[in-house]
C-alpha cells in the first residue's frame, strides 16, 4: 500500500513538472509584439504624471494587497528619472525612484535602491519587458526575487503591466498595474 501511495505521489509530480515545462516553453517573446500597436516609448509615455491601481496576488492568486501609485517622470537626454510614491490598502506608503538610461542599442538599464544589480529591458511594438532582481521586505525577511515585468501600450493614456514574481525559478507572486498617463492635449484625450 505504501509503494503505490508512493508511485502515485510520483506520478503526481511528474505531471506537475511536465505541465510547468510546457507552460514555460510555450510563453510569449518580446518580438511577439513587433506588430502590434501604439508602439511602447517608455520615455515618452512616462514622461509627466500618471496614476497606477494595483493589486498582489500570491501563489494560490488570492489577493493579498492592493495599492495606488502616484508617478512623476521627468525626461533629460537618454536619462528618465521616475519618481513612484505608493499607498496600500493597509496604510504604509513606499517610494521607489527609478533611473533609467536608454542605450544606443534601444535597450534600457535601470536602477532604485530596492533593485539589485540592474534592470533590463526593452521593448517592441505595444510591449515592454523588464527583468530584475529585487529585495523584498516583508515585516519577517528580506528576500531576494526576481520580477518578469510585462508592460502593453493600449492607447495614449493607458498602459497595463503584469510582473510575475519568481523564487528559485518557481512563480510564489503576481503583481496587476494599471496606468493612466495625465494628457493635457484635448483633441488627444478625446479619441481615447
Amino acid at each position: 500500500m505504501m509503494r503505490h501511495s508512493l508511485m502515485t505521489s510520483y506520478h503526481k509530480f511528474i505531471l506537475v513538472l511536465a505541465t510547468l515545462l510546457l507552460l514555460t516553453s510555450c510563453s510569449a517573446e518580446l518580438k511577439d509584439y513587433r506588430a502590434s500597436t501604439p508602439k511602447f516609448d517608455l520615455f515618452e509615455y512616462f514622461q509627466g504624471d500618471i496614476q497606477a491601481w494595483g493589486m498582489v496576488q500570491d501563489y494560490t492568486d488570492k489577493q493579498t494587497r492592493r495599492f495606488k501609485v502616484q508617478l512623476r517622470g521627468d525626461v533629460s537626454g537618454d536619462t528618465l528619472t521616475l519618481h513612484e510614491d505608493f499607498v496600500y490598502d493597509d496604510g504604509e506608503t513606499d517610494t521607489r525612484v527609478w533611473t533609467i538610461t536608454r542605450q544606443a542599442d534601444g535597450h534600457y538599464l535601470g536602477k532604485a535602491d530596492d533593485i539589485i544589480g540592474t534592470a533590463k529591458g526593452a521593448e517592441s511594438g505595444n510591449a515592454l519587458r523588464w527583468r530584475y532582481d529585487f529585495l523584498l521586505k516583508t515585516q519577517e525577511h528580506e528576500l531576494e526575487v526576481q520580477f518578469d515585468d510585462w508592460m502593453y501600450r493600449q492607447d495614449a493614456k493607458h498602459v497595463f503591466n503584469i510582473s510575475k514574481i519568481s523564487k528559485w525559478g518557481i512563480q510564489v507572486a503576481e503583481v496587476t498595474l494599471f496606468f493612466v498617463k495625465h494628457v493635457a492635449d484635448s483633441n488627444l484625450a478625446s479619441r481615447d
